[in-house]
């Protein structure tokens, strides 16, 4: 991180903490809750009240993602009834940014979610799709049926704000713009590998500036 990135991290207003939303964490392909262990802890220390990682079941790709997708909607309002909170942030990362863009989409998420960071999401499809089996794995080739239900909203996010986080050397991502989202905010990051996107220190600093700037009326 450089020097100047630190210093405007330093000096970030953030919100008030009463005026934070619980976080929702989703995970990728093959992973569980703990893939945001250290994102996590990084939001604790600046002071979040209230966060909550799941783990899909299961997490292989060989179920939908439609089905995935109603594990979050479970996970979300579980999370709104114990906060007492109207809606909720969601940070998800890969395949799980993909399912919670399904969710959002198409099962009414996105009058439960206030903001939704995507980390290199395949929301393109990724070609290495096409090496693996699997209901979910299929749904992640690009061109697939439900990418292009997704595609063919013309207003897909409502009052949800939408970031979309991504590395041009994602060997994961094929290409690696496919995490590339339609109507969100766009940051680059310069990360070597796919899972470093869940470590890299300018990552979570930009988590902190998104979840922790003060809402604004919608």
């Amino acid at each position: 991180m450089s020097a100047s990135w630190a210093a405007a991290v330093q000096t970030l207003r953030l919100a008030p903490v009463e005026q934070r939303a619980p976080v929702l964490f989703v995970h990728g392909l093959g992973d569980d809750a703990s893939a945001f262990d250290a994102l996590r802890q990084r939001l604790e220390q600046e002071g979040w009240p209230h966060l909550h990682a799941l783990s899909l079941a299961p997490s292989d790709g060989s179920e939908s993602l439609s089905v995935l997708a109603r594990q979050v909607a479970h996970e979300a309002q579980a999370l709104r009834a114990r906060t007492g909170a109207r809606r909720v942030d969601v940070v998800a990362f890969s395949m799980g940014a993909l399912v919670t863009r399904y969710w959002v989409q198409l099962l009414g998420g996105r009058l439960m979610v206030r903001r939704f960071i995507s980390i290199s999401g395949p929301h393109g499809g990724s070609a290495l799709a096409f090496l693996a089996r699997g209901k979910g794995i299929t749904q992640m080739r690009p061109g697939s049926r439900l990418l292009r239900a997704l595609q063919q909203d013309t207003h897909p996010w409502g009052n949800t704000e939408v970031h979309s986080f991504w590395s041009p050397w994602d060997l994961m991502i094929v290409p690696a713009s496919s995490s590339r989202l339609p109507g969100a905010c766009e940051r680059v990051f310069p990360v070597l590998f796919h899972p470093w996107m869940l470590t890299d220190g300018r990552v979570h600093d930009a988590v902190v500036e998104v979840l922790g700037s003060p809402a604004v009326a919608r």
